[in-house]
């Protein structure tokens, strides 16, 4: 019997033996990722043991990006131990407006495919765009990692899901995940490893793959991976990370399930009333009135998601009574999209664009707050009740392209009922 690519990861970091699902190893990890609302607990852990050397830590990024701008003295003096810490043992640094820790690992050449990543996140399952096994632990775990290089893992159980056909103009890999959740459920997949293959797949740009391995984490799964292909190589050598190490399944390998999708028949969809698995058809709920319109987050802040939103609104205005805000994945992102003349498209149509971070996506900064009984749609990855900061207002969950849509028009909008609804591979408006 053969084996799926996690159990080839794991496996490769544990020495080299077969491992099988529900086994647990302990294995080396290749990097880590540390951020500002997890930090404190590592490192008064770090304290109370009195470990003074930490070997690892140089392979440990730390992250400054939920409390990006510190909201009070509490969240800036965790800064400053972080700068503090960092400096003192060598980790990599990013500081308030670098970008999102999930956006600038691989931006900055951390991972290559193979690898194993842990990091104090649940959405570090993104890191699976690169054919990576990437997971989310809890700041003491990571306190380990820095001390041993090393962490425990039980081997988990993998769905196979294959995207069969072609995603039709203006549905995208967000509009996959949510109609997932809306058929498995949240906590669908719950400690199960995700293999992305298929047409569907292989069509899609970097972006959008990692779109896909970011939203397992609201389907519980503790890694979603894909395999990797040109397009990989090219944005890995792209980005200075070190020589792939490409990891396939076998054609035998044991599944808890394979699950088949027709991606062609996929309309937009949104997710509703403070559930993520709560998912229906845009077409079906067209017409909902909004109040406020969030691009960004790990999940759709990159540059394509900004070229989605450019596309729709650019020599127009968002509507009447609509508050827009854009918080860009990272800085590097920022930049590409201001060379490309989207940051001032979309400050012309009456967006806000903030500095790159986490803060307004989980309403620590304060940025987007909303009234009683304020409608927000939102290409965050949660919506809820209260994640933006009023537990009486809703936040409904669409594409980049579905918010642009909506902000154009002051109600939930299919995307492909306005700019001519004809769309290209990375989001541009078809001529």
């Amino acid at each position: 019997m053969g084996h799926t690519i996690a159990e080839k990861i794991l496996a490769a970091h544990a020495g080299g033996k077969s491992v099988r699902a529900g086994d647990v190893v302990v294995a080396g990890v290749d990097f880590a990722m540390i951020h500002d609302a997890r930090a404190s607990n590592a490192l008064k852990m770090i304290g109370k043991l009195g470990v003074k050397n930490l070997p690892f830590a140089a392979k440990t990024a730390f992250v400054l990006d939920h409390y990006s701008p510190p909201p009070n003295i509490e969240a800036a003096n965790v800064h400053r131990d972080m700068r503090a810490f960092a400096g003192a043992h060598g980790a990599p640094l990013y500081d308030v407006g670098d970008g999102i820790c999930h956006q600038v690992m691989p931006e900055h050449g951390h991972l290559t495919c193979g690898d194993l990543i842990a990091g104090t996140d649940t959405h570090s399952v993104t890191y699976g765009a690169f054919n990576a096994f990437g997971t989310g632990v809890e700041g003491t775990d990571l306190s380990a990692v820095m001390m041993t290089g090393k962490l425990w893992f039980r081997v988990p159980e993998t769905i196979r899901i294959e995207l069969k056909g072609k995603l039709q103009p203006g549905v995208w890999a967000k509009d996959i995940t949510l109609a997932m959740l809306g058929t498995f459920g949240a906590e669908g997949a719950n400690y199960r490893a995700i293999e992305y293959v298929g047409a569907a797949v292989s069509a899609m740009e970097i972006d959008d793959r990692m779109t896909l391995a970011n939203h397992a984490a609201e389907l519980g799964a503790k890694a979603a991976i894909l395999e990797a292909d040109d397009k990989t190589f090219a944005w890995l050598k792209a980005h200075k990370a070190r020589a792939p190490r490409p990891v396939t399944a076998d054609v035998d390998a044991n599944y808890a399930q394979r699950i088949e999708i027709d991606a062609s028949t996929l309309a937009p969809q949104v997710a509703r009333n403070h559930h993520i698995d709560d998912v229906i058809g845009v077409p079906e709920v067209q017409g909902r009135k909004i109040n406020f319109a969030l691009i960004g987050t790990c999940t759709n802040g990159r540059l394509d998601d900004i070229r989605q939103a450019a596309a729709i609104l650019k020599g127009r205005r968002v509507a009447k009574g609509v508050r827009m805000i854009m918080t860009p994945a990272s800085r590097e992102v920022y930049l590409a999209a201001a060379r490309e003349g989207l940051i001032e498209v979309l400050t012309r149509a009456g967006a806000s664009v903030e500095a790159a971070g986490c803060g307004t996506c989980v309403s620590i900064t304060g940025h987007l707050i909303m009234g009683d009984g304020d409608v927000a749609i939102s290409s965050a990855n949660r919506n809820f009740k209260g994640r933006l900061g009023n537990s009486r207002s809703e936040i409904w969950i669409g594409s980049a392209a579905t918010v642009a849509a909506s902000a154009l028009t002051g109600q939930i909008t299919d995307p492909r009922e306005v700019a001519g609804g004809k769309w290209t591979a990375g989001g541009k408006e078809a001529a």
